[in-house]
C-alpha cells in the first residue's frame, strides 16, 4: 500500500509498507551484513526467497565493507538485481554512524546508474537488528536518495519499501517535505 509518492526532478520517489522480497523493481537494496553471507531480518529473508544462487554468487564477493554496497544478480526474486548495502550498528551516534548510513544510500545510487537500472527499492537499512534509530535513519534515507538523485539521472523510480507502518510513516514524514505530489 502506497503510504505517499512525490515527483522530485525525474524521479518518483514513494514510501509503501510491503514485503521487499516481492517487488519487481530493476534492484532492491538488502539490509546486509559484511560477509553478504545472508543472516536475519530482510537480509535472511532476501536470501530466501533468490534462492541458493544468490548465496553462492555472494561468496564469490569477498564480504563488503560498511558503509559500502555490492550488486548481484535477483535469481528468483521478481527484482532483476539484489544490492547488498552494509550499513552501521549504531553504538550511540559516535562512532560516524551517519556517515556510514548515507554511504549505503549513495552507494546503491551509484551502483544503480553504473548498471543502467531505472528502478530501486530500499529496505529501511540498519533499523532492525543494528539498532539505528528508525526516524533518523527515515530522514538520512530521503534526504541522501534525494541529494544522490542528480548524479543518478537513470534512476527515475525510488521505493522505500517499510516492513511496518510505523516505519512508513517516519519515512513519509520527510519526504513530504519535498517535491510535488504524483497524479
Amino acid at each position: 500500500m502506497t503510504q505517499l509518492t512525490r515527483r522530485i526532478g525525474g524521479a518518483e520517489l514513494e514510501v509503501i509498507v510491503a514485503d521487499i522480497t516481492t517487488l519487481g523493481v530493476d534492484a532492491i537494496v538488502n539490509a546486509a551484513n559484511s560477509s553478504l553471507l545472508g543472516g536475519g531480518g530482510v537480509d535472511g529473508a532476501i536470501h530466501d526467497a533468490a534462492g541458493p544462487e544468490l548465496l553462492a554468487e555472494c561468496r564469490t564477493l569477498g564480504g563488503c565493507p560498511t558503509g559500502d554496497a555490492k550488486i548481484t544478480k535477483g535469481y528468483r526474486l521478481p527484482a532483476r538485481h539484489v544490492i547488498h548495502a552494509v550499513g552501521p550498528v549504531w553504538h550511540g551516534g559516535s562512532r560516524g554512524e551517519a556517515d556510514s548510513l548515507r554511504s549505503c544510500y549513495r552507494r546503491a545510487l551509484e551502483l544503480s546508474q553504473a548498471n543502467r537500472l531505472n528502478s530501486l527499492a530500499f529496505s529501511a537499512i540498519s533499523t532492525g537488528v543494528y539498532r539505528f534509530p528508525a526516524d533518523q535513519a527515515a530522514k538520512i534515507a530521503v534526504h541522501t536518495t534525494i541529494e544522490a538523485l542528480p548524479a543518478a539521472p537513470l534512476v527515475t523510480h525510488v521505493i522505500f519499501c517499510c516492513f511496518s507502518e510505523t516505519s512508513a510513516a517516519l519515512h513519509t514524514d520527510v519526504l513530504a517535505r519535498y517535491g510535488s505530489p504524483c497524479a
